[in-house]
């Protein structure tokens, strides 16, 4: 039942207050992780850090949402949606505070993993919130609560770049600590959700598989990392890939077996279904090389960077992160004029005619922050109409476990975009006559642009095979 008046579609005020409760954690967790983005020069300098080292800031981020999203989603069916949200806004808040006081990387990374735990409260939101609306409003509802992703990355970037600038990356993770258990509290006292009744007495969690998959990422990402040492005669990151090969078969044979496994081969098997998701696998892959690559390229000393800080580097994403907030917004409505299929195919030709402008032009910070405005639409289209496409040609019945999988894989691409970009930046490094260490050269850009460039073209290309296998329905329903 959802919290309705008995004899009308009209919302209870409780179901409202609960969206603005809920839809506040989004917008404060999506601040505190775009917040990480201008001080990512700051770690690399108070850490000692490598640029390919660098990426794991990110990449130990998005590795545990990947993960911990399916589990969490099964616990929130057993043990019920509010009570594993708190559990996870709990780890998540330490996490935050862990952030705070880290003195090493490894400390950093532990809180970052923590803090990647987070992600899996989305998906448990976006059931309270289907569990309290009706039918009528839900498309509303959801609209509102997905909306404060890119407004908490807009707050993210303003008041994050000021904190950094004024008092370091150490008060970031502060600010958001007292609001998020603040926010946790109010959860508590004032939500109430439904109980929904579900016949299965047995559940079960894929735990090995999730530490299998876990495994596979880190080693690739590790092999990754290493890639560039090839030419010195290192070989490790050979070992590593090799690793990873074997680990995707112990995964792909473990997932036959399980009851309920992470990754459902059957429906991964689906022509539409795998298409679409190395789609937006590769979108998240391309969006996340440029997180790693922008605040490094604007705060490097001239005349390898500009020379900014974290509130320059603000500046220049900007534009990206309020045209995303914008095309959200819109998005229900652009789906219903031109249909999720042709959504997605204008998101990836966009996609692409941005970060070959982005390799042609980034000479000046006005040229970035124009380039990045043109790909955050491609990249918004891309998302929303490849998300559409997986949920209506999915059955009913696996509608959620689709739904699951794709944001998994969502994640595991987003997990690759910061270590390939850092690969490229350690590889092309060069000196600067009286500044110590090396930085980023100009070839390394080129090589990270022409790299998410032609990553974008291989999803024009998997578009237009998409076209000859998508049923005549998914072109325009919309969800």
């Amino acid at each position: 039942m959802t919290q309705t008046d008995e004899n009308s579609n009209t919302v209870q005020k409780s179901a409202w207050l609960a969206l603005a409760i809920i839809s506040s954690l989004a917008l404060v967790t999506m601040y505190g992780e775009t917040m990480v983005l201008p001080a990512i020069p700051d770690f690399i300098k108070d850490f000692q850090i490598s640029y390919n080292v660098s990426s794991w800031i990110l990449s130990s981020y998005l590795i545990a949402g990947a993960v911990m999203t399916p589990i969490a989603g099964k616990l929130s069916d057993i043990y019920g949606k509010k009570k594993v949200l708190l559990v996870v806004m709990i780890v998540y808040c330490t996490g935050i505070l862990g952030g705070g006081f880290a003195d090493s990387f490894g400390t950093m990374i532990l809180a970052r993993i923590a803090q990647g735990v987070g992600i899996s409260m989305f998906p448990i939101a976006f059931g309270i919130v289907r569990d309290i609306f009706p039918m009528q409003k839900l498309a509303i509802a959801q609209g509102i609560f997905t909306s404060t992703f890119f407004g908490g990355s807009v707050v993210g970037l303003v008041v994050g770049a000021r904190i950094i600038s004024s008092f370091g990356w150490h008060a970031t993770f502060f600010s958001v600590f007292p609001i998020a258990i603040l926010l946790a509290a109010v959860m508590a006292k004032l939500i109430t959700v439904p109980k929904i009744q579900n016949n299965n007495s047995k559940h079960y969690l894929d735990v090995k598989g999730a530490i299998i998959l876990s495994a596979t990422i880190i080693l690739f990402l590790t092999g990754v990392s290493y890639l560039q040492e090839i030419n010195t005669g290192n070989y490790n990151s050979v070992f590593y890939f090799i690793s990873a090969a074997v680990l995707v078969v112990i995964f792909s044979m473990e997932e036959k077996k399980a009851k309920h496994p992470l990754v459902d081969l059957v429906i991964l098997k689906d022509k539409i279904f795998l298409s679409t998701n190395v789609i937006v696998m590769i979108v998240g892959v391309s969006t996340f090389m440029v997180y790693q690559t922008i605040p490094i390229l604007i705060q490097s000393p001239k005349p390898l960077g500009f020379g900014g800080d974290a509130i320059t580097t603000a500046n220049v994403q900007l534009p990206f992160m309020i045209v995303s907030l914008v095309v959200s917004a819109a998005s229900g409505f652009i789906v219903s004029k031109v249909g999720n299929f042709r959504l997605t195919a204008i998101g990836t030709i966009v996609c692409t005619i941005g970060f070959f402008t982005l390799l042609l032009f980034h000479g000046t910070e006005l040229e970035i922050a124009s380039a990045l405005g043109v790909l955050s639409v491609g990249l918004s289209f891309a998302f929303v109409g490849g998300f559409n496409i997986i949920l209506v040609s999915s059955p009913q019945k696996a509608e959620g476990i689709a739904l699951g999988m794709a944001v998994l894989l969502m994640l595991v691409g987003q997990s690759l975009g910061p270590s390939v970009a850092g690969m490229f930046q350690q590889m092309y490094g060069q000196s600067i006559p009286g500044i110590p260490g090396e930085f980023p050269s100009a070839q390394s850009y080129i090589q990270i642009f022409t790299t998410a460039g032609i990553l974008a073209l291989v999803s024009v290309t998997l578009v237009v095979l998409l076209r000859k296998k998508i049923k005549p329905m998914t072109e325009y329903t919309s969800h």
